[in-house]
């Protein structure tokens, strides 16, 4: 996989901050750490140098996912595995000559890998079974989805445990490119939103590369209530109610500084901000949290609101108050229970 290395990245750049580029030229983008694509765009011209052929194979890929039951987040997890593997080519193999009277699109010689996501005889099947795009992402999924939290992992830590690559850390790169290509063939729109982040809670950014700055209106009124009670069905938007808050109506609350009406219901509030953000690396200040038993969406069952910082302002049960949790990434209870978050500032129901 050397030489493939070598070819991608002399083809493919991937700008910080979620930029795709090529020969200095940008491509339109998405939003960094959302599964969506700009409204109108052609799967074919989302990412800057993959043409019809590979965009055709990632459509097997997420076709499958469907199929499967798999969710977006896995749809982006098993296609950036194939745009690191293969570029979204699908190999045969010099050293394996059943691979070169199949159908092909690039010739390798890596070992006895073959297909989209270069799967070996030990372990991945036959070579009819790991040269057809769908029967490989198949097979791609049934491990990935094996893995319990898998869906709270990064991308990398994911894709690598399917993979057991020599190049654990290539996936990541890959990414936003993916988001932006699963995006365009699930028909998921985003507009344009926050570039970058803040990691520093309450307070408006500001600057290049800065979180919407009305978000700091929504973090410093959420802010205020720290020390309400739990109540639940309480809050609405113009204070706490019956009491106090529940976790929902906190959120009602907070985005009512700028207009954003929020559903006093979690799981209504997963519905009306799709698409969600589903890697932790990539949740942003005034980002909605959202935690489920199962899960699912039909699991969610609690919300919360990002500081930053890997902090999160919420008001958890009866008994407590609302108040700051912190580290919660590397809480068992709340890293576990994450489905994904919502950003209530991009989306078009806003």
């Amino acid at each position: 996989m050397g030489a493939l290395l070598v070819v991608i990245a002399l083809l493919f750049v991937i700008a910080i901050g979620g930029g795709v580029v090529s020969g200095g030229r940008p491509q339109s983008l998405g939003v960094p750490g959302v599964v969506c694509a700009p409204a109108g765009v052609d799967p074919a011209d989302v990412v800057e140098g993959f043409g019809p052929v590979q965009v055709s194979n990632a459509a097997h890929i997420v076709a499958t996912g469907r199929e499967l039951g798999v969710g977006v987040r896995g749809q982006v997890v098993a296609v950036a595995t194939a745009m690191q593997e293969s570029t979204l080519l699908n190999y045969a193999n010099t050293s394996v000559g059943e691979s070169m009277v199949r159908p092909h699109e690039a010739v390798g010689s890596d070992h006895d890998s073959v297909g989209l996501f270069q799967q070996r005889e030990a372990g991945w099947g036959d070579v009819a079974t790991r040269m057809d795009p769908r029967a490989s992402a198949r097979l791609f999924y049934e491990r990935l989805v094996e893995m319990p939290g898998w869906e709270t992992l990064p991308l990398t830590q994911a894709a690598q445990r399917v993979q057991v690559s020599a190049f654990p850390d290539a996936y990541a790169k890959w990414e936003h490119a993916a988001s932006l290509l699963v995006g365009a063939l699930s028909d998921i729109t985003c507009t344009p939103g926050p570039q970058g982040g803040s990691d520093r809670p309450g307070g408006a950014a500001s600057g290049p590369g800065s979180v919407d700055p009305r978000i700091g209106q929504v973090i410093d009124r959420a802010l205020s209530q720290t020390g309400q009670p739990y109540v639940w069905a309480g809050g609405d938007a113009t204070g706490p109610t019956l009491g106090g808050f529940d976790c929902s109506g906190l959120m009602v609350y907070a985005f009512a500084a700028i207009g954003i009406d929020v559903p006093h219901q979690t799981q209504a509030i997963w519905s009306r901000f799709q698409p969600p953000v589903t890697d932790p690396a990539q949740v942003q200040p005034g980002d909605m949290l959202l935690f489920s038993a199962t899960g699912r969406p039909g699991g969610i069952h609690h919300v919360g609101l990002y500081l930053g910082n890997n902090q999160m302002l919420h008001a958890p049960q009866t008994g407590d108050t609302v108040r700051t949790e912190p580290d919660i990434w590397n809480n068992t209870y709340y890293a576990g229970e994450f489905i994904g978050a919502v950003r209530a500032t991009h989306n078009p129901a806003a």
